[in-house]
């Protein structure tokens, strides 16, 4: 039981930025994309953060944030539908401001909602993908299939974030009540039993608050 607390306090959870830049890569290639992004939809500053990036950008737009409801991403995240469009330059959604912001500004784009059990987390999106690619269902249906393994990845690495705040900012709590729980779990044999129920209690607050 306390090396499970040990655990939960220094191991917040896997890193999963490895494997949404290898969704971003591989789903570039196989739509033979100028780029291909991963937005993350942060609920708590309404915006859209760049998570993983491959093609255009990708040295310098991880971490860059926009405005949550504009642009074609904006509309999959409002309406958690996906999206093709062929010709931006006649598309009322396109926010070409916030393309320059990117240093790409693109002619077509495929785009699909992140999803984690039916909560929108994000977007993927493939700038320019090759002309057969743009408007065959079968190939949306597959960037919804690549959406779907992102989901998995967006869901722990917030996951992960959110231990790290509840550790950065209750280190001295955490601390104390690891203590605590050392101190019961060397209780004698008489005192166990009414220890080892706080014990417990108390394994399920630590863990509630890095989960």
């Amino acid at each position: 039981m306390i090396a499970a607390i040990s655990g939960a306090l220094a191991d917040p959870g896997p890193d999963d930025r490895e494997l949404l830049a290898s969704i971003v890569g591989v789903a570039r290639s196989i739509f033979g994309a100028a780029a291909s992004s991963i937005f993350l939809f942060d609920r708590d500053a309404d915006e859209l953060v760049f998570e993983a990036v491959s093609g255009e950008g990708e040295e310098f737009l991880v971490g860059t944030r926009f405005p949550a409801h504009r642009g074609i991403a904006g509309w999959v995240v409002d309406t958690g539908e996906s999206m093709t469009v062929d010709d931006l330059a006649d598309s009322p959604l396109f926010a070409q401001d916030l393309a320059k912001r990117t240093r790409y500004v693109p002619n077509s784009i495929m785009a699909a909602p992140v999803v984690h059990r039916e909560e929108i987390l994000g977007v993927i999106q493939v700038l320019d993908p090759h002309p057969q690619s743009r408007s065959s269902i079968a190939d949306l249906d597959l960037l919804a299939a690549f959406a779907g393994q992102a989901g998995l990845a967006l869901h722990g690495l917030v996951r992960s974030r959110a231990a790290r705040r509840a550790l950065d900012l209750g280190g001295a709590e955490f601390e104390r009540l690891a203590e605590i729980v050392r101190v019961l779990a060397e209780l004698g044999p008489a005192q166990r039993a009414g220890g080892l129920r706080l014990v417990d209690s108390l394994h399920e607050v630590l863990s509630g608050m890095v989960r």
